[in-house]
């Protein structure tokens, strides 16, 4: 198998056009009427953000039960949640009952697993495989590793897992794949993918990647097998299409080759999943892969207002490569989008805090109805610590609470160390980070030791020639631990510089480095270094607003921020204020949208502009973000950033100059109005806890 080729362009006639009487077509609008009707050969459904394509999809399935007489059993329904399939059957279920029987709505990989449940024999494995999880493939590689000579310790076993994940996600099995080059990692993986293969063959395993390039492998090989699942499934619709990947646009366009009734819904415009696989051009050819079909566009937009609409029509025109549409409401003008230019991500983070405490206040809100989006969880920061200052609950989507989070923990531990040696947690957490290959054994035997002598345990590692029982050379490690730390303390202020002293700090330390070497994914370490600068950042700032505070300060307001949020967390439930990344914020809506940091390098970000000048896929993330608000929404910028504490100047994002002047509200002009109208809402609200 290697990689996968557009052929077989099918040609379809398309029925006259039925009518359906038996649910509810009376509230679709006369595209999605018709989208429904047509349900011979290949369909596509533009179906743009909030118009709808939930309701379509599944009423058209009904259709084909109800009106069509198609039997349950011969439909088929792929996205690529489990969440959206069960709401999906759920919604099915409760318009055609007991007809739904036997219908299959499913993800890709459940599909590909009924597929191989079935008819796995065929590749030599027997019907009651097991699929093996993160843990067991580890086990698995390893194995191959030293039936290959390959040293784990010259080659990271995970990095080779990851060169075979994406060697099958594009259907490139052990035989078809031969090194580039000289790369170490891809040598290492064309030697170890075949055994690794092998191995899981003779325990009867596959890996999660396995599920597709299989199942696609048995339908391209095996024309029997092909045919009992063509005759199975023979409507099938897909939505989300333009997240679809290499094997998954196969695994359909074979099912769906037979009969030909393909419906297949998306939004090219919403295609934001590149970095992950997804190949945008699978829904921008699909009416050259099927030349005959039927292009039906939802834009009715039944969730934002013309303003917000307006503005994310602007924004997307721009990208060359698209279906032409543009997205309309009848539901009004609405208010103007309000921009903030802040100086600073700290003024950033203070205004639209305060602005959502006054539409809060203003409209009888709850905090659930507003939401933060940003591009890099990095930015999250500011928010998450002006929100926490003012008590309001909020969570954080898609990712842990930035002090939660693991290289943030590890680099704060080195701070809290240094402002307490004392801190046997904190040091434990360091010890190892970067790793030094102190193990476990050697853990294990200093805590006895020092609880046996009872002194601290940094002491007892600058004792540690003293302890019985432990080798040398792990002696001399722990040795040069405790003589790094001592110095680091020694010359560390804790008074003064916090930030430039904690930069050059993780400079010495290397954490970059060591987030770089146990990462696989560029893009993740990358996300961790900005969480590691926002760090530095963070001190800098905090420096510059308490200037007679120290370290100890620093520490202590952390702490207290993290035990708050807790109790606001049992305290408010669900009633909180939403933050979370652009990517993560894709089927979402809020009342009130806040879109912050459009700025270059941050929206569009660093990485995008540098990979596609054209910053396709980054605009397509921004018209996400747009038709995320459904009343109001508010853009910031700031003119200057920190970036490991010093401060740089910022450029507008193009993408706002993409928007009309004309649907902006400069929320930067007529400061003094806001600030008024905001000594007014308190004192309204002073006066009417008074009266009660």
């Amino acid at each position: 198998m290697t990689g996968y080729s557009r052929t077989g362009a099918n040609r379809f006639a398309s029925p006259p056009v039925l009518v359906v009487h038996h649910y509810p077509m009376k509230k679709l609008n006369p595209p999605q009427q018709q989208a429904v009707n047509h349900t011979e050969g290949a369909l596509l459904i533009l179906a743009g953000a909030g118009s709808g394509k939930t309701q379509v999809v599944t009423t058209r399935i009904v259709h084909l039960l109800k009106d069509k007489r198609v039997p349950a059993e011969n439909i088929l329904a792929v996205t690529f949640t489990n969440k959206a399939a069960k709401e999906m059957n759920e919604r099915v279920r409760g318009m055609a009952g007991s007809l739904a029987d036997g219908i299959v709505v499913s993800t890709f990989h459940s599909l590909g697993v009924r597929i191989l449940r079935r008819d796995i024999r065929a590749l030599g494995f027997k019907p009651n495989f097991s699929i093996y999880s993160s843990s067991d493939q580890a086990g698995v590689l390893r194995q191959a590793m030293r039936d290959r000579d390959i040293d784990p310790k010259v080659i990271d076993p995970d990095r080779i897992l990851w060169k075979i994940s994406g060697l099958k996600n594009r259907l490139i099995g052990p035989r078809d794949f031969a090194p580039s080059g000289t790369d170490p990692l891809e040598l290492a993986a064309s030697k170890v993918y075949p055994r690794y293969q092998e191995l899981l063959k003779s325990f009867n395993a596959i890996d999660f990647d396995d599920i597709i390039m299989l199942s696609v492998g048995l339908l391209q090989s095996n024309a029997a097998i092909l045919s009992y699942w063509q005759e199975r499934f023979r409507y099938i619709m897909v939505d989300e299409y333009q997240d679809t990947n290499a094997s998954q646009y196969l695994m359909i366009s074979l099912l769906a080759r037979k009969y030909g009734n393909l419906c297949v819904v998306g939004d090219d415009d919403q295609s934001i999943y590149g970095w992950r696989g997804a190949e945008v051009q699978n829904i921008l050819n699909f009416e050259h892969d099927y030349r005959d079909c039927k292009v039906i566009k939802l834009e009715q937009n039944y969730r934002s207002t013309s303003s917000i609409l307006d503005a994310a029509n602007c924004v997307i025109r721009n990208n060359p490569v698209r279906t032409d549409k543009a997205l309309w409401t009848a539901g009004g003008q609405g208010r103007e989008i309000d921009l903030i230019v802040a100086d600073s991500e700290e003024e950033e983070s203070s205004r639209i805090v305060e602005g959502m405490m006054m539409e809060q206040y203003r409209e009888k809100l709850s905090w659930s109805d507003f939401a933060i989006l940003y591009r890099s969880n990095a930015q999250s920061r500011a928010f998450e610590e002006k929100l926490r200052m003012e008590r309001i609950p909020y969570v954080v989507v898609g990712g842990q609470q930035f002090y939660e989070r693991k290289e943030v923990k590890d680099a704060i531990a080195y701070l809290r160390v240094i402002d307490n040696p004392g801190d046997e947690a904190s040091l434990l957490r360091i010890i190892n980070f970067p790793r030094r290959g102190i193990g476990d054994t050697t853990l294990v035997r200093l805590n006895q030791w020092s609880m046996e002598q009872d002194c601290p345990l940094f002491e007892a590692m600058k004792r540690v020639a003293e302890i019985p029982g432990m080798s040398e050379s792990s002696k001399k490690t722990v040795a040069a631990f405790h003589a790094l730390m001592t110095g680091i303390i020694a010359e560390f202020d804790k008074r003064s510089r916090l930030g430039a002293q904690t930069n050059a700090l993780f400079n010495r330390l290397r954490i970059e480095d060591e987030i770089y070497r146990t990462l696989n994914d560029v893009s993740q370490a990358k996300k961790r270094i900005e969480n590691i600068e926002q760090i530095v950042n963070s001190l800098a700032i905090f420096e510059e607003q308490n200037p007679r505070a120290g370290l100890s300060v620093f520490l202590e307001r952390i702490s207290l921020m993290d035990d708050q949020q807790s109790d606001d967390d049992k305290e408010h439930g669900r009633n909180s204020v939403t933050l979370m990344s652009l990517h993560s914020s894709k089927g979402l809506e809020f009342e009130h949208v806040y879109l912050v940091g459009m700025e270059e390098e941050l929206l569009p970000h660093k990485r995008s502009i540098e990979e596609d000048p054209t910053c396709a896929e980054e605009r397509r993330l921004c018209y996400v973000g747009i038709t995320r608000a459904r009343k109001h929404l508010t853009i910031s910028r700031c003119l200057t950033r920190r970036k490991y504490g010093s401060i740089e100047e910022r450029k507008p994002s193009r993408f706002l100059a993409e928007i009309p002047a004309h649907l902006l509200s400069d929320a930067s002009n007529g400061a003094g109005d806001n600030a008024d109208k905001s000594v007014n809402l308190a004192e309204d609200f002073f006066a009417r806890m008074l009266g009660e």
